[in-house]
């Protein structure tokens, strides 16, 4: 894929700290440095059989959020429902040692979804502080730590949040700024922060009122820098230096989980609604106001996910639907290439030398080669339930599971 970001949610220097080899990158962020599930390391363990693992450590409390890497410090959060606290938690990447583990926030437990956490969110990093968001009781709590310590520097709310399905939404990085999106049954919002202090840079009030747990792609496309995100009942892009709306897409349902995919050979960006009708959409990126009628490329309902996001490798675009069947799409054109049963996912699947890793919610590790027809290159059992993403980095795999943090190395 082009990595043509100016940019992505990190910062300037994602691909240049604590690097011991020519591709070796930091995973600082919900589905990593380009936030599309795309690893450009070579070497990155292929065997994923969690008897081998470097490390094995049990986590205190209970979240779902996918953890992070900036150099030797692997982050991630957690929630103690017994005291209300939301942690966040730091680990040495070599041993698996607890370096520091600080409270965030105390406070009242929101209404959830079975398949939600009250720590759901995965944080962000830049290398020199930890951003977390959590919701406490109807408020969403932003808040920022040093990496080094887990001092917090500031905490602030920029908002409510409401509906029964809990909050799962993580903070994303662009050049100074921590963009947050408060999509829900209530005041809605999309909010820019400062990174040095939690002051608000810039805020977009959302009007349909469209709950949405999908966090932004943010790419350089057709010419301009865009913030693709898919909520408020819409699908739709802005400037993220600004806040300002360059085009959308009405609908194409109510709510949203998955994070939008890029294509650039495509030169398609992909979405997927999740309720109550879920709809995957292939938009072309180059439009300015509604463009509903005129930038839809193709559209499908039976691969398109709930939970998960889609992953892009090569000319193909992958995707597990609700019913636990992943389908294989022709990227350009929405051609099913093949559909399989591989259990139902909450985990969104990230591409490692053309090879798709897919964990299911039963902690099953499947190992796909893109192509015209189904290929199982391997298959694989964590031993416990697994609803959070993996993160690479510096050749080491970092899974969690329900009840333990797991590193491979080889």
């Amino acid at each position: 894929m082009k990595r043509n970001l100016g940019f992505i949610f990190t910062i300037v220097g994602v691909l240049a700290g604590s690097l011991t080899t020519a591709t070796a990158e930091n995973w600082p962020c919900w589905r990593g440095p380009r936030g599309d599930g795309t690893c450009i390391e070579r070497d990155v363990p292929t065997n994923w059989d969690p008897d081998g693992a470097l490390w094995k450590i049990e986590l205190p409390g209970k979240g779902h959020a996918s953890p992070v890497v900036w150099g030797d410090h692997v982050c991630t959060v957690t929630a103690l429902p017994a005291t209300q606290e939301r942690q966040l938690l730091c680990f040495d990447r070599a041993t698996g040692k607890i370096l520091w583990r600080q409270t965030v926030v105390q406070g009242p437990l929101q209404k959830l979804h079975k398949e939600n956490s009250y720590a759901s969110g995965t944080p962000a990093t830049d290398g020199e502080r930890v951003f977390v968001a959590f919701r406490v009781g109807d408020e969403i709590v932003a808040a920022a730590h040093d990496l080094a310590d887990g001092k917090q520097r500031w905490l602030v709310r920029p908002g409510t949040h409401k509906g029964e399905w809990g909050f799962s939404n993580e903070p994303v990085l662009f050049e100074d700024k921590v963009i947050i999106d408060g999509d829900s049954k209530g005041d809605s919002f999309l909010i820019a922060l400062s990174r040095d202090d939690g002051s608000t840079r810039w805020r977009v009030d959302r009007a349909n009122k469209g709950i949405s747990y999908s966090a932004p792609l943010i790419r350089d496309l057709a010419g301009r820098t865009q913030l693709i995100q898919c909520g408020d009942r819409c699908v739709t892009s802005f400037d993220p230096h600004t806040g300002e709306q360059i085009w959308t897409v009405d609908g194409p349902s109510q709510e949203f989980v998955a994070t939008p995919v890029y294509s650039a050979k495509a030169g398609l960006v992909f979405i997927s609604s999740s309720w109550p009708k879920r709809h995957l959409l292939a938009i072309r990126p180059d439009g300015c106001g509604n463009v509903t009628k005129t930038h839809i490329a193709w559209s499908d309902t039976r691969g398109a996910p709930y939970v998960p996001s889609m992953i892009v490798a090569g000319d193909f675009l992958l995707a597990v639907n609700r019913a636990g069947i992943a389908y294989c799409y022709e990227a350009a054109t929405g051609k099913v290439l093949w559909q399989e049963r591989l259990g139902r996912h909450h985990a969104s699947p990230v591409l490692i030398e053309g090879l798709v890793y897919l964990i299911n919610d039963d902690g099953q590790i499947n190992v796909i080669k893109p192509g015209p027809q189904f290929e199982r290159v391997a298959q694989y059992e964590l031993g416990e339930s697994c609803y959070a993403s993996p993160a690479i980095s510096d050749g080491h795999v970092l899974l969690r599971g329900f009840q333990h943090l797991y590193c491979l190395r080889n």
